[in-house]
């Protein structure tokens, strides 16, 4: 198995230092490189694309959140904070776990062992092993204006991540849902709705090409739009081809 490249993110240097120390004895991982604050964070996240990043929340420059929402390349997050009140909203963003300083050894340890088991991974084997054991429904409401709109998901092209909110689109217009995104990928049928980035999820039916250029994977919907695929969801996308 290859080594996996981590970088650490924290504007306080004891903060970085300790995840070094904790990390060092886990001949898997090695550290790729590390930030002070937010807008380093965003220019090295891109160049090196590293696997895992742990990312303190309230820095200078970009705050945690706004450094998730800046980037192109998407690795693995475990968030490193004083402060729980951003727990919440962390875990609706799919990361690996939050550390809440001051974390102890033994807590890091538990980070690490829940690295082996990637968000989304146990639905989706118990769908495997029980087929049919969850049901999606066929048409969902969503708001527009005043009112709830009636729809059929099999008319949704795609969705996007919107800040806290997510946008709906359809062929004829577009919905904004005070949802996340992680929580409305739960609503759909993962084998027809795949996650290709942090930020987006494509209906497979508008799905019409696949294709890589420098070094980058893209998908092309049937109307022309184009997404870069997230090197964290590559898998995913490498399932639908045969």
């Amino acid at each position: 198995m290859s080594r996996k490249s981590v970088l650490v993110i924290d504007d306080e240097d004891h903060g970085r230092v300790l995840v070094k120390q904790y990390l060092a004895p886990y001949a898997d991982f090695y550290v790729a490189g590390e930030c002070s604050n937010g807008v380093e964070a965003v220019k090295f996240i891109n160049m090196i694309e590293p696997d895992l990043i742990f990312l303190d929340i309230q820095m200078p420059g970009a705050s945690g959140f706004e450094v998730l929402q800046r980037i192109d390349h998407v690795p693995d997050v475990i968030f490193t904070t004083a402060f729980d009140k951003y727990a919440i909203k962390a875990f609706e963003i799919n990361v690996i776990d939050y550390l809440l300083k001051p974390y102890t050894k033994e807590r890091f340890d538990q980070t690490i062992a829940r690295l082996k088991i990637k968000p989304g991974f146990l639905p989706q084997l118990a769908m495997n092993t029980f087929p049919g054991a969850q049901r999606y429904p066929e048409r969902i409401m969503v708001a527009h204006q005043n009112r709830f709109k009636n729809i059929s998901v099999h008319d949704i092209m795609y969705l996007k991540a919107d800040g806290d909110y997510t946008e709906i689109y359809t062929d004829e217009r577009s919905y904004l849902s005070s949802f996340g995104i992680s929580a409305i990928a739960q609503k759909f049928d993962p084998a027809k709705f795949v996650r290709i980035h942090r930020s987006v999820i494509v209906n497979l039916s508008y799905v019409r090409e696949l294709y890589r250029d420098i070094g980058k994977t893209f998908l092309v919907l049937d109307n022309g739009l184009e997404f870069t695929v997230g090197r964290s969801y590559l898998s995913a996308v490498k399932c639908i081809i045969v």
